[in-house]
């Protein structure tokens, strides 16, 4: 247990002083070869007179346990076999898993890059450094579109990929650290209500509500903690109302819960219409335009990001050493 919380804390502070930087090997980038490797494989293209809806369901569900499967004895095998040969080497291998699955300073960085171009006047070079990191068509979106791009993207994947990820390493470990990110890859992969993965990916998708339910109601209700204790910019007053108001406003039963805490503690609208593949998508809006929407909210939903990141990092930590103190009693 002790290395486990060791390993936990000093992969939160490598995320945060590292990131993610592009030459180094990363395993989701494993995890998606996998997927796309199956993919090919199980799917493959086939013609539009021989698909089988039912066979394409059953296919996906074959992804997603070859995956989560691989995935999982491949991290228990390293980590045992670490712990094995001496537990410092545990603990290396441990802190070095637990930092590659949490995004905290990579969401920063890339989000910031669309800050930067938008604070210099550069539309274009904004729009492409949003679609970086947005599925959403980038090119017809104006000033504030992009910055409210950017600023869903923070709110929603302080979620995904920094709490939820944070939740599952403080319960199994990079094991079940390794089986989140895993489903939520799959998801981003093939979980799409297209033509191709209408039903070989509803599983993956299906399996990633379930296992963010819980996570994205806690990285909703820390946010309104954080928006309460980060000073004027943020209101927590107004983040916790908006939040009970609009927490459902998305197709996921998930997204919108720290999107809505967001708009509430910042007093912008998010959400809406937009376009995706050519095409508009209608959605409600999330918060009360208080304000306009203004590229500086970038770095106000980061500072808000990083203020619920370390909250839920010393609620993990005071939950394991609890545990730790009734074991060894």
């Amino acid at each position: 247990m002790k290395y486990h919380m060791t390993a936990f804390f000093l992969g939160f502070l490598l995320d945060l002083l590292l990131g993610d930087p592009y030459w180094l090997p990363h395993p989701i980038r494993l995890i998606g070869n996998l997927i796309a490797a199956l993919d090919r494989k199980l799917l493959g293209n086939p013609e539009e007179s021989k698909r089988n809806d039912r066979r394409e369901f059953h296919r996906g569900i074959v992804l997603v346990v070859l995956v989560l499967l691989s995935v999982t004895v491949v991290t228990a095998a390293l980590l045992l076999g670490g712990y094995a040969l001496h537990p410092y080497i545990g603990l290396v291998l441990e802190t070095i898993m637990t930092y590659q699955i949490l995004a905290t300073k990579c969401l920063k960085v890339e989000s910031m890059k669309v800050y930067a171009c938008l604070k210099r006047g550069d539309l274009p070079a904004a729009r492409k450094a949003v679609s970086m990191i947005v599925g959403r068509d980038t090119d017809v979106l104006d000033e504030t579109g992009v910055a409210r791009a950017a600023i869903e993207t923070v709110a929603e994947n302080t979620s995904d990929g920094v709490i939820a990820p944070m939740l599952y390493l403080a319960l199994g470990g990079p094991v079940l650290g390794f089986f989140y990110k895993a489903v939520n890859t799959m998801d981003s992969m093939v979980g799409y209500k297209n033509d191709r993965y209408l039903y070989f990916g509803r599983v993956a998708a299906k399996l990633d509500d379930v296992v963010n339910f819980f996570p994205a109601r806690i990285s909703a209700y820390l946010m309104i903690l954080s928006a309460f204790v980060g000073g004027s910019a943020y209101d927590g007053k107004r983040a916790f109302q908006i939040h009970r108001r609009d927490r459902r406003n998305h197709a996921s039963p998930n997204s919108a819960q720290t999107e809505s805490a967001c708009a509430g503690a910042l007093g912008i609208r998010l959400a809406g219409d937009a376009s995706y593949f050519g095409k508009v998508v209608k959605k409600p809006y999330i918060g009360d335009a208080v304000r306009k929407v203004e590229f500086e909210d970038i770095k106000r939903v980061n500072h808000l990001m990083y203020l619920t990141a370390w909250l839920c990092e010393l609620l993990c930590i005071g939950m394991m050493g609890i545990a730790f103190l009734l074991w060894i009693s």
